[in-house]
């Protein structure tokens, strides 16, 4: 369980990374939460750390995720 600070930082980085991501695209966004949190529970929790490892995943997402 993570710290309510820590929690909306997790938040504002996958609406940030899912700004272009349909919210129909449950998918795509369960994926990118996903990744995300995994690097938060690995203990990295810098907001550019998190955004760079959701860019990435959203990179090599399939195209009809993009």
């Amino acid at each position: 369980m993570f710290e309510p600070a820590t929690t909306a930082l997790l938040r504002a980085v996958l609406d940030e990374v899912c700004k272009d991501v349909s919210r129909f695209e449950s998918g795509a966004r369960a994926h990118e939460a996903s990744k995300i949190l995994e690097g938060a529970t690995k203990c990295d929790t810098s907001p550019d750390r998190l955004t760079q490892i959701g860019r990435e995943v959203l990179h090599d997402a399939p195209t009809m995720w993009r």
